[in-house]
């Protein structure tokens, strides 16, 4: 048996009341306010080792040899290893692997892993990996994304060439629309490589087994997906890993691919000790990938009233050296590339690139986000065109239900986009600024205006995104749940695999669990890989997918106790249901209470929830019924700017979100606060500046992130038009706040100053140039 480590995850107890549509409290949040909640960074062990991971400075170059003897030399190293000592595959990936667990012969990009370390105390680990010596040979880095589609047989960073995934979309007859175009529009738009930037660093506990296996306690967003790329590559059985969820200090995409999790279970089994492995902030810069930088070409066509005829883009996204989860954004790119809007002649081409930059995958709204600014600045510039205005060209042109995607596919539930815009132009602007508070202006206490030179703008942003996995992914998940007498009460225990990264999913399924079995008392286990997999907490799906399960296991139970309360009562009663911890007949009234009906009995399922089936997009057209769900926000923006000094001050957000069926609306309105303040952040500050391929700003000292102090008063608008497909009709809300708000905030401070501004973030020298 191992030892659980101390700060090891534990069962949540979830008491009181509050189900389905209920602002229900988080059992984590006044842990986490106070800093008593367990990071995985907070794991301990008795006799545990430190593990550190030695990465190349290069952005490409050979390794013509490694030198660790002076590294294991220092007193306390137990181990220092390279990737001939990987026991199992070599090579792992999220979508293909391609990726290796050390570096074998060459790096691809800095930061690339090359050797390990484990010693007694963590500083003794980093000096010991300094250390090492390693003969380079230095080469020539490939950045050039929009070269090496020019020339992917030469500009190679993988053998496979250097295009990772080219995805047209084709629709209608784009040259006869052109010909009867009476405006058109074009532009060309960059996005820079936004972080993810969560607070908690890649860290994590490998305690070896008795039984040879690997006990992995680690901080992920999915772990049975960590599991199948890291059994093979330690050379175990998927039975003899066995991962427990640890504390998550945020993710947004960041934490889908592995970082720490194969290097520390490589340490621990080579020394036979517990090895934990913690990232500082320099190091978790390389740790994880990023959000693909883009760079994007549109053209619109339309007549003289603003219906547009045909669209044309072109979508470069950068991965970097691996391939990650780069196959997937660009077919978000793609089929999401010209919006929620009608058009019915498309030419879209998106593209997913290999380089030597560093590696990108994965970041709250994929592929979209990125696609949603070129549009949406787009339909600034026709609405202008057209002499109607920002909100008047997408009311013109937007899709309802029944509409077509560029995909092809009909939208098939409630899509009430007119209506949003409607309400957010209905929603009062806020009132001039107080220049006698200098808070209240660009600049703030820094007194570098004192109202002169400030302009105020405002700007709209439309965003669409898909929900769940697409193109034919056998997307489900697993909940086992339990009814049992605990203490006198009946108390619902609900185990499943998902990952708690921040989302409040610890709060939904015990509302589930209240709603669907009618007691007060639940208990979510920790999330660990002894029940079946629950998928990613990504895309929007969780409350989706593993709500859909947890309700589906519920619904199981449910049946067998009013079943055994029929037997019980020895009444033919076909009216019972559960209640505040009750059997409840609508005919007669109380009847017992759930404790007294089960007894010492225990009541069991397990159940998968799977989703409708979708398909792959045609590699030709792009056609086909792709996604699950899709999901619509809009944001109003309210900017001052200082036009003589480049500086910015966002006054106001205004959202209106469709959301299908408010869950827990204080939850909610947390998702759309934080996915607003990251589009916000990649509007105005956020990006990792690269040259040649190398990051000159891993630290949050360089790398900014909005503040309390950034982030403006917002107000919200939420929509219930519940999604007939989905548990309980609702909609993933965690993401499309996060397309919408980049673009609305861009538009606002283009009205403030006039200038295209066609490139995030937006940096002083652009407004004031």
């Amino acid at each position: 048996m191992t030892t659980v480590p101390v700060s090891a995850a534990k069962d949540v107890v979830a008491p009181g009341r509050g189900g389905v549509g209920d602002s229900v409290l988080r059992p984590d949040g006044t842990l986490k306010v106070t800093g008593e909640f367990a990071y995985a960074s907070d794991l301990w062990i008795d006799g545990m080792l430190f593990g550190a991971t030695l990465r190349s400075p290069h952005a490409r170059a050979r390794i013509r040899s490694i030198d660790i003897g002076p590294a294991l030399a220092v007193p306390g190293v137990e181990a220092v290893l390279t990737h001939e000592d990987v026991p199992g595959r070599k090579v792992y990936g999220l979508d293909h692997p391609d990726q290796p667990v050390l570096a074998i012969g060459e790096v691809r990009h800095q930061g690339e892993p090359i050797a390990l370390v484990a010693a007694d105390h963590p500083e003794t680990a980093r000096r010991a990996m300094e250390k090492i010596r390693i003969d380079w040979e230095v080469l020539e880095p490939i950045t050039d994304a929009r070269a090496v589609i020019a020339d992917p047989a030469s500009l190679r960073v993988q053998e496979r060439g250097g295009i990772a995934r080219h995805q047209p979309v084709r629709v209608g007859d784009v040259a006869a629309a052109r010909a009867r175009a009476q405006v058109v529009v074009s532009g060309d738009f960059s996005v820079g490589i936004q972080d993810q930037a969560f607070l908690g660093p890649e860290s994590g506990l490998a305690v070896p087994g008795e039984d040879g296996g690997l006990d992995l306690f680690v901080a992920t967003q999915w772990l049975h997906n960590d599991l199948r790329q890291i059994a093979p590559c330690l050379g175990l059985p998927d039975e003899k890993v066995r991962m427990t969820l640890a504390g998550v200090g945020g993710a947004f995409g960041g934490r889908e691919d592995l970082s720490m999790q194969i290097h520390a279970g490589m340490l621990a089994l080579h020394t036979g000790k517990p090895v934990k492995i913690v990232y500082n902030r320099y190091e978790s810069f390389f740790g994880h990938v990023h959000r693909h930088p883009a760079l994007m070409r549109y053209e619109y066509g339309a007549t003289r009233d603003g219906r547009i005829l045909y669209a044309t883009a072109e979508i470069v996204l950068d991965g970097g050296a691996y391939t990650s989860s780069t196959l997937a954004v660009v077919a978000n790119a793609a089929s999401l590339g010209v919006g929620p809007y009608e058009i019915p002649n498309l030419e879209i081409d998106a593209y997913g690139v290999y380089t030597n930059n560093p590696p990108c995958g994965a970041m709250r709204g994929f592929g979209a986000v990125q696609a949603c600014f070129a549009y949406e600045s787009m339909m600034d510039r026709l609405g202008e065109a057209c002499g109607v205005g920002p909100v008047a060209i997408r009311r013109i042109n937007a899709v309802s239900q029944g509409s077509k995607l560029a995909t092809g596919q009909v939208i098939d539930s409630p899509a009430p986009l007119v209506e949003m815009l409607t309400r957010l132009e209905a929603i009062p602007l806020p009132a001039p600024p107080d220049t006698a508070d200098l808070r209240n202006l660009p600049g703030g206490v820094s007194q570098t205006t004192r109202g002169e030179g400030v302009a105020r703008g405002v700007g709209y942003g439309v965003g669409i995104k898909n929900i769940c996995f697409s193109e034919g992914f056998d997307d489900y998940s697993t909940a086992r749940v339990r009814l049992e007498v605990v203490g006198g009460e009946a108390t619902a225990v609900v185990h499943t695999a998902a990952a708690e990264v921040g989302q409040g999913l610890v709060t939904l399924q015990a509302q589930i669990a209240r709603t669907e079995l009618g007691v007060d008392r639940v208990v979510i286990q920790p999330a660990d890989n002894g029940v079946g997999d629950a998928g990613s907490s990504s895309a929007s799906r969780q409350s989706y997918m593993t709500g859909g399960a947890v309700k589906a296991a519920c619904e199981s139970v449910r049946a067998d106790v009013l079943a055994l309360a029929r037997e019980r009562l020895g009444g033919t009663y076909e009216d019972l249901s559960l209640a505040g911890g009750k059997v409840v007949s609508a005919s007669a009234g109380t009847l017992a209470t759930v404790a007294d009906v089960l007894g010492d009995r225990v009541v069991e399922r397990t159940r998968e929830y799977h989703h409708r089936p979708t398909v792959a997009m045609d590699p030709v057209t792009g056609q086909g019924d792709t996604h699950v769900q899709l999901a619509l926000c809009v944001h109003r923006a309210v900017v001052d700017v200082d036009v003589e000094l480049g500086l910015v001050k966002v006054v106001e957000l205004a959202a209106v979100q469709d959301v299908g069926k408010i869950m827990n609306r204080l939850s909610l309105e947390g998702q759309i606060h934080g996915g607003s303040a990251q589009g916000l952040g990649l509007a105005l500050m956020e990006e990792i500046v690269v040259q040649d391929g190398l990051v000159r700003n891993p630290s949050f000292t360089d790398y900014l992130i909005p503040t309390i102090l950034d982030m403006p008063p917002m107000r919200l608008d939420i929509l219930e038009s519940p999604d007939p497909a989905a548990p309980y009709g609702l909609r993933g809300a965690g993401e499309p706040p996060t397309l919408s708000s980049t673009p609305a905030v861009v538009a606002a401070v283009r009205d403030a100053t006039g200038r295209a501004l066609t490139r995030v973030p937006i940096r002083p020298e652009h407004i004031c140039r």
